[in-house]
């Protein structure tokens, strides 16, 4: 009998499934950390059963679905122009050249006068002059190595004419915008196109048409110095080195029509290769 009961007793802890007080807890701490390892132990193989089910149905189990997910935060930062071109006024001198002459070198000067109404349309005046080196002939500092073959080598007179003065009103159109890293500073910098009408004075060179000995009012004499209306389109880029100062570098065509020795209409195009040095005023706000 007394084998029997102290069985029971002992049989009785394991097959208790009622919560312990926490008067038993305080007399026995030892039985209240097994009933609880066996709680933990319970949880993780759950777990394990759910990641062991998981795996036979192919889905891939997702450790942190329960962890709070972090907003992920864009921070937008604009950075201010460095160069504004509004309600200001850009002038400055111009020095170029004509670059498809194929019989005479022409070396320009001028000047350029903006108003920038917005930062991407001006008004825009330019004024050039281009200096007669001399009077024709093989010395003459104008001519080219080609003049001077057609009219001795080969007896052909070249329709030779010299732009020397040249003025323009257009409209000039800044859509692009843009900054380059140099050293330690930023370099701001835009890039444009012209569009405009004007008008072309030149003057013919007798030596080469051999019209020099033509009396005062014959054919090649009349029409020697012209006026032309002008169509300018060009482009170019605006560097600027500070808030007052920019270069500018551009290519512009000119295109007009001339008459030779009072007979000949010909279409002429002269292409412009120019820099200037920009001034602005006032200040920037």
């Amino acid at each position: 009998m007394l084998s029997i009961a102290l069985s029971l007793a002992l049989a009785a802890p394991a097959q208790a499934e009622e919560p312990v007080s926490s008067e038993f807890a305080t007399m026995y701490p030892e039985l209240t950390l097994s009933a609880v390892a066996e709680d933990d132990e319970e949880e993780d193989e759950d777990s394990v059963k759910s990641e062991r089910d998981a795996v036979k149905s192919g889905k891939p189990v997702d450790k942190k679905a329960d962890e709070p997910k972090r907003k992920k935060k864009i921070i937008k930062t604009i950075q201010p122009k460095t160069f504004m071109k509004l309600h200001r006024y850009e002038v400055g001198p111009s020095i170029g050249f004509v670059a498809n002459d194929p019989f005479l070198n022409r070396y320009i000067l001028g000047g350029v006068f903006d108003y920038h109404a917005t930062e991407i349309f001006a008004i825009e005046a330019q004024v050039a002059y281009a200096p007669v080196l001399g009077q024709g002939g093989c010395s003459d500092p104008d001519w080219k190595p080609l003049s001077c073959q057609l009219l001795e080598k080969n007896s052909v007179s070249p329709d030779i004419s010299r732009l020397t003065a040249h003025g323009a009103l257009g409209l000039q159109f800044s859509p692009i915008y843009g900054k380059v890293a140099a050293g330690n500073s930023i370099v701001a910098f835009d890039i444009y196109g012209t569009v405009g009408l004007g008008i072309t004075a030149t003057e013919d060179d007798l030596v080469a048409l051999q019209a020099d000995d033509e009396p005062p009012d014959g054919d090649a004499h009349r029409t020697q110095n012209q006026v032309h209306p002008t169509t300018v389109m060009g482009g170019g880029a605006r560097v600027a080195l500070s808030e007052l100062v920019a270069v500018r570098l551009e290519v512009k065509s000119m295109t007009y029509i001339e008459t030779v020795k009072s007979t000949t209409l010909e279409m002429k195009n002269n292409l412009i290769v120019q820099t200037n040095v920009s001034f602005f005023f006032p200040g920037m706000k």
